[in-house]
């Protein structure tokens, strides 16, 4: 028997929105977060979701789209959660947003 969830999460497939995304990663972030700048292989800007005067806690990994705010202790592990987290989505809105911005077929 399939739940509620399960019957939601049939029309996104995680794994390509998140390989997706990760594939367009920095222009993703650019616009998410215009403030920030690469460094290394981590993309650093200020948390938008709380007082941060200057960059430097909150970081992306390029390559696979971890991020966390060190600071807050905030963290996640792909694109999906980044913007469920920077939106206040649900991880199934935020996969759906991302799939659309992208044109990933859901």
């Amino acid at each position: 028997m399939n739940t509620y969830e399960d019957r939601l999460r049939k029309g996104v497939d995680f794994t390509v929105v998140n390989a997706a995304a990760r594939t367009n990663l920095l222009p993703i972030l650019q616009r998410w977060l215009p403030d920030g700048r690469v460094h290394g292989r981590e993309f650093v800007a200020r948390n938008p979701k709380r007082e941060d005067r200057r960059p430097g806690s909150f970081s992306i990994n390029l390559r696979s789209g971890k991020w966390a705010d060190f600071a807050s202790n905030d963290r996640g592990g792909d694109p999906v959660s980044l913007a469920a987290y920077l939106f206040d989505l649900s991880q199934m809105e935020a996969a759906r947003r991302l799939a659309d911005m992208l044109g990933v077929q859901r």
